[in-house]
């Protein structure tokens, strides 16, 4: 069942937010992935990933759900096979395990991508203040908050997103589903990496790497 949100906004729009700006897509053709020669992780993965949808990634532990986020970011080169990105200027990853920098508030984390994409100090503090309000109501879940609200505040044409459930309870993460349904609205493409069925079962499309061992 797709995912719905009954609050439209997850934040400020600026510019290259709008989610109509055409041609976004990232492409894997027969794509595989082998650390050792011998056993693959996965191998002849295909697929389209494009705005508007929130694609789940699922399988076993050691299926290789992070690598093919690697592989996503373009931090991994793929064993074989190709992966094709158009018009993808920048990419976002929410860590499973939030990492932030000692010493800076949570505004601050949030300021600093407003900054980076040209807005003056005031500004991009305003944005965040509006943004991170949207995500006040994940309690329980603080340091999510923060990364999720840093990764939209990136402006990132591709959001991978690491287990964002994990450590949330029910009614947390099924907010925190609905806040990626609305982000691929606006047109981010959507990748989790999840073991939690509520995630999987909110998502578009499915990626079952099992599938392809």
């Amino acid at each position: 069942m797709p995912m719905s949100d009954p609050v439209d906004s997850t934040g400020p729009l600026m510019k290259g937010d709008d989610e109509r700006t055409p041609g976004k897509l990232v492409t894997l053709r027969d794509v595989g992935h082998t650390f050792t020669g011998d056993t693959w992780l996965f191998r002849s993965l295909n697929a389209d990933l494009r705005p508007d949808r929130v694609y789940a990634l699922v399988g076993p532990s050691g299926s290789g759900k992070s690598t093919l986020l690697s592989i996503l970011a373009g931090w991994v080169k793929p064993s074989e096979g190709s992966i094709q990105r158009l018009n993808i200027g920048k990419t976002s990853w929410v860590f499973q395990n939030p990492i932030g920098v000692a010493r800076r508030s949570v505004i601050d984390h949030v300021t600093l991508p407003y900054l980076a994409r040209g807005l003056d100090v005031p500004q991009a503090e305003a944005c965040a203040c509006e943004l991170l309000a949207q995500f006040r109501e994940l309690s329980g879940g603080e340091a999510q908050r923060l990364m999720l609200a840093r990764g939209v505040a990136s402006g990132a044409d591709l959001l991978l997103v690491d287990e964002p459930t994990a450590q949330l309870d029910v009614h947390t993460a099924d907010t925190v589903n609905a806040r990626l349904g609305a982000l691929s609205r606006r047109g981010m493409i959507v990748v989790v990496a999840t073991h939690d069925h509520r995630t999987r079962d909110a998502a578009t499309d499915v990626i079952d790497l099992e599938d392809y061992q």
